[in-house]
């Protein structure tokens, strides 16, 4: 990887989801615009905030597939990352992530 790209690797949601309520929304059903979570596989060496293992929010509309060993990932700029959901995270930090 270089410079600031962080390499996603899809999460394989079922196709259908539950709402709140407990209501089965089928895979079909078309929604607003709708962020992703995936796990970080892959860093570059300016990525700051991010690491290997980490799961991370992104919209995919700003994104590049790539499909590497019959696996999809998504290559994205560090810059292009909404959230970051990491156990490494204490509790009463800054807030800069989930």
């Amino acid at each position: 990887m270089l410079h600031d790209r962080v390499l996603v690797a899809l999460d394989r949601e079922a196709g259908e989801r539950r709402s709140g309520s407990g209501i089965v929304i089928p895979a079909t059903a078309a929604v607003g615009k709708r962020l992703s979570w995936g796990e970080v596989s892959a860093v570059g060496q300016h990525v700051r905030q991010v690491q290997l293992g980490d799961r991370v929010l992104f919209d995919p509309e700003d994104r590049a597939e790539v499909e590497l060993s019959g696996r999809d990932y998504v290559l994205l700029r560090e810059r292009d990352l909404h959230a970051v959901a990491a156990p490494r995270v204490e509790a009463g930090s800054t807030g800069l992530y989930l």
